[in-house]
C-alpha cells in the first residue's frame, strides 16, 4: 500500500477498498467537479396503478429489489439502539447465501453487534459509517475483511449525491407510512421524530423500501419520505425497542464537574458577547450540552432576549425553551426524547432539517455556517486546537463523528471538555486521530482553565478581563501531565482499519489496527 502526506501531516493510503482517494488538502481547498449522481429512471407504468406497493414481507422485497453478492446497503439511524431492522436484513442475506455486502448506514449502535458473525463469515465484507461500541473494536482489531469509512452525517450526504458511494438498496424504517411509501416518524409505537438521514438513501438508492408496524390508508401526512421515491413496502409487528429509540430520560448532568464546565461555558458566550438578542446556537443531547442549555436561557431569561433558532438534535430542554419564546424557531436534525417528538408534530416552529439542509458541504451553502456557537464535545484536542472525536488514547475506535465535523464551521466552535478522564490527559502533544482541524476549533472550556485559539483575537480581547479562569492550551496540557503523567502512544500496528472522510470527501485521518 502506497501512502501520502496529507496537507495536515498525515499519512493517507492512495487507495481505499481498491478506489483512489484524494488526500486532505485543506479547509476549502478541494472544489468538486463534475454533476451529481442521479439514479435510473423509472416508468409509472412499472408500478401498481392503485400505488399499493405493499409485499408480503422483508424477505420477499428484498429479493423483488435484486439482492445479490458485492451490493450497497444503507439503513438509518433514527431507531439508535433500539433498531430492529438491520440485523434482519444481513440474517435474510445470510439466508439467501448473499456475500460480500458492504453496510452504509447513517451509524452503527451496539445492538449491531449481532452482526460481527456476518463480518466474520464473508456476508458482509465492511461497513461505511460511525460506528460505536462492539463493532468499532471488532474493526479496531483488523478483523475486518475491507476498510471501514467513516464520514459525517453531511458527509455521508455528500458521498452518494456526489456518486462516491451508489446505493443499490436502502432499507427505511417508518414509524408511519402508507402503502404507497410515503412515511414519517412521527405517529406510532416506533416513533423516532424525523427521517432526515434516510433522505439521501430515498433520493438516489436503485432500490428503496419503506417498513412500518403501523401502515395506514393513504396518504401518510405529513410525508418526510415521499412515496415517489419508494419502490416496495413492508408491514411488520414490531420495527424498534420504543423505550431504546429514545430516551425518555434526557438528563442534565449532576457531575459538578461537567456542570462547571457548562457554567463556564455559558459565562464565556455571555462576556464576549455571543448571547445577543437574535443570536442561533447548537448544542448536543449529552449531559454537560443540556447544561450549557440551560444556563443559556437563564441569561436570556435575565436579559430579556430570545435566540432566532437552534440547531441540532431535539430535547424537553430546548423544546421547553421554544415554548416559552426563548427560542423563535427549533432546526431539528434528530429528536432525541419524547417531547421533542410531540414538539415536531404539534408546533410550525420545530422543523423538520436534513444533512442536505444542514450540513451538506457540497452544496450552495448550508445551516451550519449561519449558527453563532456550537457547543461540542472531543475525546482528545492538542496542543493545536486538532480534536478527535472517534479514537480513544488507546487507539480503539468507539465513536461517530456524526454531525461533530459540519459543525465546526459555525462561526464560533466551542469544546467543553474535562482536562482528564481515568487519570488520562484529554489535551495533549497530539491527538490519536485527526477529525478536526485546530483552525476551525476556538475555544477550549475545562474545569481547570479556558484556552483561546491564537487566531481569535476578538474573544481574546472581550475575555481578558471577565474574571475566567484563561490559559494558554500548552499550560492546559502540561497541568494534565502534571496530574496524570504523560500519556503512551497507542500500540498500532501497520494495518489502516479505517478511514476519517473530511466534509468534502478528502481523507484527512486514518486509523490503524489496534495490537491487543
Amino acid at each position: 500500500m502506497e501512502f501520502v502526506k496529507n496537507a495536515i501531516g498525515r499519512m493517507i493510503p492512495t487507495q481505499i477498498n481498491g478506489k483512489p482517494v484524494v488526500p486532505y488538502k485543506g479547509v476549502g481547498k478541494y472544489k468538486p467537479e463534475g454533476k451529481k449522481h442521479a439514479p435510473k429512471i423509472y416508468s409509472y407504468a412499472d408500478y401498481p396503478s392503485d400505488g399499493n406497493k405493499l409485499v408480503s414481507s422483508l424477505k420477499d422485497a428484498l429479493i423483488k429489489a435484486g439482492l445479490k453478492d458485492g451490493m450497497t446497503i444503507s439503513t438509518h439511524h433514527h431507531f439508535r439502539n433500539g433498531d430492529l431492522l438491520a440485523n434482519q436484513i444481513f440474517d435474510i442475506a445470510k439466508e439467501l447465501g448473499v456475500k460480500d455486502l458492504r453496510w452504509f448506514p447513517s451509524a452503527s449502535f451496539p445492538c449491531h453487534e449481532h452482526l460481527i458473525q456476518y463480518l466474520e463469515d464473508g456476508t458482509m465484507n465492511r461497513i461505511e459509517a460511525s460506528m460505536n461500541g462492539p463493532l468499532g473494536r471488532f474493526c479496531s482489531l483488523g478483523k475486518m475483511k475491507g476498510t471501514a469509512v467513516l464520514r459525517s452525517h453531511g458527509g455521508r450526504y455528500q458521498a452518494v449525491q456526489d456518486g462516491d458511494v451508489k446505493i443499490d438498496i436502502a432499507v427505511i424504517g417508518a414509524a408511519c407510512a402508507d402503502p404507497f411509501g410515503n412515511a414519517n416518524g412521527l405517529y406510532g409505537q416506533s416513533a423516532s421524530g424525523l427521517l432526515g438521514f434516510a433522505l439521501a438513501d430515498s433520493e438516489y438508492a436503485d432500490k428503496v423500501i419503506v417498513v412500518t408496524d403501523n401502515m395506514i390508508e393513504f396518504p401518510c401526512i405529513p410525508w418526510q419520505i415521499q412515496g415517489n421515491h419508494v419502490d416496495y413496502t413492508v408491514k411488520m409487528d414490531k420495527i424498534g425497542i420504543p423505550e431504546k429509540i429514545i430516551s425518555g430520560t434526557t438528563v442534565i448532568t449532576k457531575s459538578p464537574d461537567r456542570l462547571l464546565l457548562a457554567e463556564m461555558t455559558a459565562k464565556f458566550c455571555e462576556v464576549t458577547g455571543i448571547i445577543k438578542d437574535g443570536f442561533s446556537f447548537q448544542s448536543g443531547a449529552g449531559g454537560t450540552s443540556l447544561a450549557v442549555g440551560e444556563y443559556f436561557a437563564q441569561i436570556m431569561k435575565e436579559k430579556g432576549i430570545k435566540a432566532r433558532f437552534a440547531r441540532g438534535g431535539s430535547n424537553k430542554y430546548l423544546v421547553k425553551m421554544l415554548e416559552e419564546g426563548l427560542v423563535e424557531y427549533i432546526l431539528d436534525g434528530q429528536t432525541f426524547d419524547l417531547e421533542g417528538v410531540r414538539s415536531m408534530a404539534e408546533n410550525p416552529n420545530h422543523v423538520w432539517t436534513s444533512p442536505f439542509t444542514s450540513y451538506n458541504y457540497h452544496g450552495k451553502g448550508n445551516f451550519a455556517a449561519m449558527v453563532d456557537v456550537a457547543i461540542l464535545g472531543a475525546t482528545e484536542v492538542d496542543v493545536n486546537f486538532n480534536a478527535n472525536v472517534v479514537t480513544h488514547s488507546d487507539g480503539y475506535l468507539l465513536h461517530g463523528i456524526g454531525g461533530w465535523q459540519n459543525c465546526l464551521f459555525s462561526k464560533t466552535v466551542i469544546l467543553p471538555i474535562p482536562l482528564f478522564r481515568d487519570r488520562i490527559p484529554v489535551v495533549v502533544d497530539e491527538v490519536t486521530t485527526i477529525c478536526g482541524p485546530g483552525e476551525l476549533i476556538d475555544v477550549i472550556v475545562t474545569e481547570r482553565g479556558i484556552a483561546i485559539n491564537p487566531k481569535r483575537t476578538d474573544l481574546i480581547e472581550k475575555a481578558k478581563n471577565s474574571g475566567l479562569p484563561l490559559k494558554t492550551i500548552q499550560e492546559l496540557k502540561d497541568e494534565a501531565e502534571k496530574i496524570c503523567g504523560k500519556p503512551q502512544k497507542p500500540k498500532t500496528g501497520d494495518k489502516v482499519v479505517a478511514a476519517i472522510k473530511w466534509v468534502d470527501g478528502t481523507v484527512i485521518d486514518v486509523v490503524r489496527q489496534v495490537l491487543d
